[in-house]
């Protein structure tokens, strides 16, 4: 790959903190530990407790070590823009943050999809959830939420690279594939078909397996008894809110990627687009850690251990 071309990019949304760049980074650097801590934690009490070696455990850390994957492909350069005067960033390093991130998106939502297939069949067939989630199954359909995101990512890096560039401004806080494409002199016309196939199969064939999945559970849950019902709801809750809390901001960042949002103030659009890279990894955590009995136990008994 050849970055000789355009050797960096500006990143334009940032705004002049003057003397105040120290106070900016270090709500971003506290909010940055709190994701990694969390999260590592979590990861911690379901690897070492070989009682969380269940389906939905194992679904659940995927998804943590997601979280610190796409957190750290956000907060450090965040961090380095904030506290700096220039706010550019070399192609090379726009370009692994874009993979990175992207990369991330997708994966959360296979992860998300595939969750929702967990809680149905725990729900709906449980007297054969065991036999139809193996441990080789379990690791199929990890390989299936990470492998087909990166590959995804990489064919898309291949098509925005030899673009020929017309400027390097990027009217964000961190590098996207859209914004580089709209700096685009040469036909794009391969990267919008590609785009657009891809969004419709990394999002509609996630979104039509949860919508499957959650009909058949409701109709259980109506059907069924009060016991049903419970165990839906409990189950239920923290996948239900984290799929919610991911897809608003992930609908949000489509939209501005494709329709004209100069209308919205800068800081709205900023505070919006960075919502799905921090505000799922910080919030999942807690929702499945309190919401759990099993992990939230678990969490207790280690840090217990620990202090004494």
């Amino acid at each position: 790959m050849n970055f000789t071309q355009t050797p960096y990019f500006v990143l334009s949304a940032y705004f002049d903190s003057r003397g105040f760049k120290h106070v900016y980074a270090l709500p971003i650097l506290l909010l940055y530990l709190l994701i990694v801590s969390s999260n590592v934690l979590l990861i911690v009490v379901i690897c070492v407790n070989r009682s969380l070696h269940e389906p939905m455990y194992l679904f659940l850390c995927s998804l943590f070590v997601n979280e610190l994957y796409g957190s750290t492909g956000l907060f450090p350069l965040l961090l380095v823009q904030v506290l700096s005067d220039s706010h550019t960033v070399s192609a090379p390093f726009c370009f692994l943050q874009i993979f990175c991130l992207y990369s991330y998106g997708n994966t959360e939502f296979l992860n998300l999809a595939i969750m929702s297939y967990d809680r149905y069949l725990s729900i709906c067939h449980p007297l054969h959830y065991t036999s139809n989630l193996t441990y080789r199954k379990v690791a199929v359909f990890i390989a299936a939420m990470w492998l087909p995101s990166f590959l995804v990512n990489f064919l898309s890096l291949s098509l925005i690279v030899p673009l020929q560039l017309c400027g390097n401004t990027i009217n964000k806080v961190y590098c996207d594939i859209s914004s580089v494409v709209r700096l685009a002199c040469s036909d794009t016309s391969l990267n919008n078909i590609y785009g657009l196939v891809v969004s419709v199969v990394m999002i509609f064939a996630p979104l039509i397996l949860i919508l499957y999945t959650y009909m058949k559970i409701f109709r259980v849950c109506f059907s069924g008894s009060k016991e049903t019902r419970q165990k839906a709801v409990s189950t239920c809750t923290p996948h239900l809110a984290s799929l919610l809390n991911f897809s608003f901001g992930a609908c949000f960042e489509i939209l501005q990627s494709r329709f004209d949002m100069n209308k919205v103030p800068n800081i709205v659009r900023i505070l919006l687009s960075l919502y799905f890279l921090t505000c799922p990894p910080l919030f999942n955590p807690l929702i499945y850690g309190l919401k759990l009995s099993n992990i939230r136990a678990k969490c207790k008994n280690l840090i217990s251990n620990r202090s004494s």
